[in-house]
């Protein structure tokens, strides 16, 4: 592993509160690593696992799905069926040699805009430490 490697993460995060700590965290200047590109998605229930293993073979190191807590969804379970796809996703992950240890689900609410710049260190700190994906970028730098 180069000592140069910066890690490629994908970001889901719902719109009404991953997002909105991440806008707030960005505007208050919280210190983070640049390494997460950010989808905005309404729900994170919205995320299919077809999105998440697109963004492994595009070339992404690590994915990140966060969203509201559970109990405050504003589409009620949105989160919930996250959850349950998430879990459901990382022992395949793990068979087909990418390791589950990439996939991240976290709950990070509208209020808590340093916790979304202490969950994007952690887990690009992760990704530093298991290096690049297995699956490589194969020229989908830009």
């Amino acid at each position: 592993m180069s000592a140069a490697f910066e890690p490629r993460i994908v970001g889901f995060m719902c719109n009404w509160c991953t997002y909105a700590a991440a806008d707030t965290a960005g505007i208050s200047r919280m210190e983070q690593p640049p390494n997460v590109d950010v989808i905005r998605v309404m729900c994170t229930g919205r995320v299919d696992p077809v999105f998440i293993l697109k963004a492994f073979a595009l070339g992404a190191d690590g994915v990140l799905v966060s969203g509201c807590h559970p109990g405050q969804c504003h589409y009620q379970k949105g989160n919930l069926n996250a959850r349950r796809r998430v879990m459901a996703l990382k022992p395949f992950l793990e068979a087909v040699g990418i390791g589950q240890d990439r996939l991240r689900l976290e709950w990070i609410a509208a209020s808590e805009a340093p916790k979304v710049a202490e969950v994007v260190a952690e887990f690009t700190e992760t990704i530093k430490r298991l290096g690049p994906s297995p699956f490589g970028r194969r020229g989908n730098e830009h």
